[in-house]
């Protein structure tokens, strides 16, 4: 009696559980485009990736990246893409496993995000700027080595996030049908999400919009939206190869933009990589992972190179 018992609680739980996972998939609904401009899919490999342009086509291409966390879009760069688009034509794709592109439940890697980001250089854009965020530009960086590209511009890049190794336990659990779906949706909760960027992203939280709160939490619960982060927590999406070594390979001008008040990459470790690789390091005051979110109009201004640091 008591495991039938038991069985039963279970049963009863898992249910419970489905029935709000498909609740919240309910009320997220379809994510619109991040920010005024053309949409457009690129078919690679398989995936049907969304993509914005904005600005002028025969302007100079500048080739967005946003960053990889629960809730990562392209929507991370809405309060430059309008004044980069003035000198630029920007593309901005959210990355395979994220925002409006497709998330099929592969075990996504490091590897799949660097030949991207080298495929949509090559057939996306021409010779253009690359603004990478995070560990992004260490994909950006790799996906660089064998195309032509104008620049590199590296917000906080890293190719380290959790520091452990591999945790394949943790990459399972959250890639499990119920439990999982839970656990990413208590991850991916309005509050949890606050308290990241409280604790990482935003020296003032001020800066945090209830706008991006809320397409963060909706981009964040999509369908398939747990793969992506998953690898990413199980610390499968960390390069295999050094992001010094990749950078100080690269025979193009690189730009470095630091938040001064960054914990999880310190601007110590952005002045050994500037050093590495001969390359600019430029730091905000006033700001941590984001710097180009808390700071927009001096960004804008590093990237068209009409900042002095």
């Amino acid at each position: 009696m008591k495991l039938r018992t038991a069985l039963g609680a279970a049963i009863g739980t898992a249910g419970v559980a489905t029935g709000i996972n498909r609740l919240l998939s309910r009320e997220a609904g379809e994510l619109e485009a991040p920010f005024p401009g053309v949409s457009g899919t690129y078919h690679w490999r398989g995936f049907e990736v969304a993509y914005t342009e904005a600005g002028d086509p025969d302007d100079p291409d500048l080739l967005a990246v946003h960053g990889v966390s629960a809730a990562s879009s392209s929507r991370e760069f809405v309060d430059v893409i309008e004044a980069l688009s003035k000198d630029y034509h920007v593309v901005a794709p959210d990355l395979p496993g994220f925002g409006r592109s497709d998330r099929p439940p592969l075990l996504y890697s490091a590897s799949l995000y660097e030949t991207f980001l080298g495929d949509v250089i090559d057939d996306l854009v021409d010779e253009p700027i690359v603004v990478a965020s995070s560990l992004s530009g260490a994909y950006a960086a790799a996906g660089s080595n064998d195309t032509a590209v104008e620049s590199l511009v590296l917000i906080s890049p890293t190719d380290e996030t959790m520091g452990d190794g591999r945790r394949p336990l943790v990459r399972a659990l959250l890639r499990s049908p119920v439990v999982g779906t839970g656990l990413f949706n208590l991850l991916a909760s309005k509050p949890s999400l606050r308290h990241f960027h409280d604790d990482h992203g935003y020296a003032d939280m001020a800066n945090l919009t209830d706008e991006t709160l809320a397409y963060e939490w909706r981009s964040a619960h999509q369908p398939g939206s747990r793969y992506a982060p998953a690898s990413f927590l199980g610390g499968y999406l960390d390069p295999d190869e050094e992001l010094g070594e990749h950078l100080a390979s690269l025979d193009v001008p690189i730009t470095l933009v630091w938040g001064r008040d960054t914990d999880t990459t310190p601007v110590e470790a952005g002045r050994e990589l500037a050093d590495r690789a001969d390359a600019r390091l430029v730091v905000f005051e006033d700001a941590k992972l984001l710097p180009h979110v808390e700071h927009p109009e001096k960004f804008v201004d590093v990237v068209t190179g009409d900042f002095d640091a």
